[in-house]
């Protein structure tokens, strides 16, 4: 069995330890007891060193932990141990900060926390509730960090599951329960490693909420992350306010007014460009000269189709016994316009074509359009549009 020495003292950072055993692999290594964190509750596993060598994983198995290093210690009847210290008290920031803004989730809307993750840049809890407004995060967020600047202490205790321990969420282990205690907020089970008091947890950020099979889960990080985070978006909404040289709290409206005005030059520059394809036309329309049999025909072969062309067919075939093709090459595509006049009902015609192709498509008797899944496949229905007299 293997002596937990972070179940007692987060703060560890070094340890003497007997080698108990090696896996077959011999860079799997049992030590008598440990002051690496396992992989568990969310909350990754610890890194560091084990008699020099790199320490990349710790997996727990029960009644014993496996330190999986980078090369074997060579037959070592002892080792010291050292965390990396930075990566535990960032990961105990974390999830520190959890307990404490589950805690206030429950308290201030009644809403219990399913799950948590620790990621290497963001954490995320889910949520048992439905939809969680904006407003509600703020709120939670704001009374996360008054509880972090109220610097209440944070404590390991140790109760049996038999009694009733108070927790804020009902524990399924049995025997033994490692408590971690919040004074006067919160009391969870839970073995991960734990800051001292509220206050080194640092601020609280809450950034994102999504929808993950009928929860919610909200996005967030503590401590110094929250720090870069909100630098990194300072940073960015500065450079932003330089773009319009404007001052920092004028780019919300800025922006706002920028995204009208380019909406309406979308809108505009769409309809001056509808109006020159139908120009196009026309001016093609009159230049293309009748068939024997008085149509007037145009085959288009283009690198894709756009929403212009669509006008410029529908100009073309408001003249008198004209039909107009257009082919894109990406996506493989058809485009077929044809006048009232011209005895061809583009729709029906393109859409039984592109069935026999395994395409899809059709349309109205003078426009329709598909597409189909190779250019070889395109090239086939061009060619029997071709033998059929289009």
């Amino acid at each position: 069995m293997t002596e937990r020495l972070y179940y007692n003292d987060s703060y560890l950072t070094q340890f003497r330890a007997n080698v108990i055993d090696v896996g077959p692999d011999p860079t799997r290594v049992y030590l008598d007891r440990t002051a690496f964190y396992p992989s568990s509750g969310g909350q990754p596993a610890d890194q560091g060193t084990l008699n020099g060598k790199s320490v990349i994983d710790v997996v727990d198995e029960g009644d014993r932990i496996v330190h999986v290093i980078s090369e074997p210690l060579e037959q070592a009847a002892e080792a010291t141990g050292v965390i990396d210290w930075a990566r535990r008290f960032d990961h105990m920031q974390q999830h520190s900060g959890q307990h404490l803004l589950s805690a206030v989730l429950l308290e201030m809307f009644g809403i219990p926390t399913v799950s948590f993750h620790l990621g290497a840049e963001v954490c995320t809890i889910d949520v048992e509730i439905a939809k969680l407004e904006s407003q509600q995060l703020v709120e939670a967020e704001m009374r996360a960090n008054a509880l972090v600047f109220e610097n209440l202490s944070l404590t390991v205790e140790y109760g049996d599951a038999k009694e009733d321990l108070g927790l804020r969420k009902a524990t399924q282990r049995e025997g033994a329960i490692r408590i971690v205690a919040i004074t006067g907020l919160d009391r969870s089970a839970c073995g991960g490693t734990h800051v001292r008091a509220s206050g080194e947890i640092g601020p609280i950020l809450l950034s994102k909420l999504d929808k993950v099979r009928g929860n919610v889960r909200i996005e967030f990080r503590c401590g110094m992350r929250a720090v870069r985070h909100a630098r990194d978006n300072f940073d960015r909404l500065s450079a932003v306010a330089q773009v319009f040289s404007g001052p920092l709290e004028e780019v919300p409206a800025l922006v706002r007014s920028q995204a009208a005005k380019l909406q309406e030059s979308e809108k505009l520059r769409k309809k001056l460009g509808e109006e020159l394809a139908r120009i196009r036309g026309r001016e093609r329309y009159l230049e293309t000269v009748p068939d024997p049999v008085g149509l007037r025909r145009v085959v288009l072969r283009l690198p894709s189709l756009t929403d212009d062309l669509r006008a410029e067919a529908q100009s073309f075939t408001a003249g008198e016994k004209a039909m107009f093709l257009a082919v894109g090459e990406n996506p493989p595509s058809i485009l077929l316009a044809t006048s009232k006049d011209s005895g061809i009902a583009a729709g029906d015609r393109l859409k039984i074509l592109l069935a026999a192709a395994g395409g899809r498509g059709g349309g109205t008797p003078s426009l329709a359009q598909g597409s189909v899944q190779s250019g070889k496949e395109l090239d086939n229905i061009v060619q029997m549009l071709v033998n059929l007299g289009l």
